[in-house]
């Protein structure tokens, strides 16, 4: 599966003018060993495809998680992207792609945990944050290894390609997943039985395992980057600023955007899943484009468009049940819903800002690593708010609030001069 994947994108990647028969060779230096990075993507993509495809479902129909709980687990559950520092500073002797091997097997490890668990609060909430914390570890790295592997002006494109097989995959989960639910409901099994649940889990669990035994062939090229548990320089203050304002944005999508599906709309896991599949679908075809629309027109042109599209989005999906009939808004939420994934995709752009002004290999990583740490302490504490804010006010404010940070997002990032050191 992987090399035909590869073999699909590399066309697609010539026909996006990456000229030449291997596109792969227009974006990655020579000599690199690409192909199993890359293999690892696919297969873990796919199983993040299961995983999300069916996570917001099985804590309300099966674990019985509310609105307002639903913010105290994602508080956990984000837990290890603020820890993400200590845990590389811990590994501070192992390469970047040990590291990546390590954030493999705990997401192996968490979501085999899920299908051997019963669905308990307490255990499926453990187990969420193993599986995250292998996926917060996996973050930085799998950045700083795109950029390195890239050629010097590529670095844009390579981080589009990445981000590309990760929606890839994830196309392929969310289909399957709404197959799978669908095949059940053909034999009389309601989408609130545990067994589709529990077949998720396990292909997801095999798929990760795949991922990990595919990454052990990923070539160590023995560098160790120093990495601090916190790294801040004044040059990059207007990064953690970013991140702040991308990580309160981030959070209330995150959290409560399929939440407002499935309890407002009711929405099963079917629904979500083929919905996250148009998403991710999405955000395969426009990776590619916005990486090369970073290189060409500058990181900061991308972020400000960006931010400003999404103070859209979000009184959209706060508003649509007070704008039109419940028939329309729900179409006008899932347009929404599309919208904002297609958007996400621009928070590459962050990542090459980095590079710009970065002085080394070493500093971009410890720079990526703590601003994701920085993201996700305004993230835990907007999981928290959120469910009470939604609680307490309703949606409405909820999405307002989102709206408003967009729009500090943005006008924030139209304050960064492009190529200033």
């Amino acid at each position: 599966m992987p090399r035909l994947y590869l073999n699909a994108l590399s066309w697609y990647t010539n026909s996006m003018a990456l000229h030449g028969p291997a596109a792969f060779e227009n974006i990655y230096r020579s000599g690199v060993k690409i192909r199993p990075f890359l293999g690892a993507l696919i297969l873990s993509g796919v199983a993040a495809g299961f995983y999300k495809g069916i996570q917001d479902n099985y804590l309300a129909e099966l674990v019985r998680i509310d609105a307002f709980e639903r913010g105290i687990v994602e508080f956990f559950r984000e837990m290890p992207g603020l820890l993400v520092v200590f845990f590389l500073a811990w590994m501070y002797r192992f390469t970047e792609s040990r590291i990546f091997k390590i954030g493999a097997a705990l997401t192996a490890c968490g979501l085999a945990g899920l299908f051997f668990t019963a669905p308990g609060k307490v255990s499926v909430v453990i187990l969420m944050v193993v599986y995250s914390a292998g996926e917060h570890i996996i973050m930085p790295v799998r950045s700083s290894i795109s950029l390195d592997l890239a050629h010097k002006d590529k670095g844009g494109a390579s981080l589009g390609l990445t981000s590309a097989l990760g929606h890839g995959g994830n196309i392929a989960g969310f289909i399957l997943v709404s197959a799978v639910f669908f095949g059940f409901s053909r034999f009389g099994i309601s989408r609130e039985h545990i067994l589709p649940f529990k077949t998720v889990f396990a292909a997801a669990a095999l798929l990760t395992a795949g991922a990990f035994l595919v990454c052990l062939a990923m070539r160590d090229s023995g560098l160790k980057v120093k990495r601090r548990r916190f790294y801040f320089a004044k040059k990059f203050f207007k990064f953690y600023m970013l991140e702040v304002f991308y990580g309160a944005r981030k959070q209330i999508f995150l959290t409560f955007a399929p939440y407002v599906l499935i309890l407002n709309y009711g929405a099963g896991a079917q629904v979500i899943s083929l919905l996250l599949a148009i998403s991710a679908l999405c955000g395969f075809i426009a990776s590619p484009f916005i990486g090369k629309l970073i290189d060409r027109a500058g990181y900061r042109f991308v972020m400000v468009t960006d931010t400003l599209i999404l103070v859209a989005v979000c009184l959209f999906y706060g508003f649509s049940h007070r704008i039109f009939p419940q028939g329309i808004a729900f179409y006008a939420v899932c347009v929404n819903y599309v919208l904002d994934a297609v958007i996400s995709v621009a928070s590459m752009a962050s990542s090459v800002y980095v590079r710009s002004i970065a002085a080394s290999q070493e500093e971009m990583t410890a720079t990526i690593s703590t601003g994701i740490s920085v993201n996700h302490v305004i993230s835990i504490l907007i999981a928290l708010l959120g469910g009470l804010l939604w609680k307490s006010v309703g949606i409405e404010a909820l999405f307002l609030c989102s709206a408003f940070l967009g729009l500090c997002n943005s006008l924030y990032a139209a304050s960064i001069r492009e190529g200033e050191r």
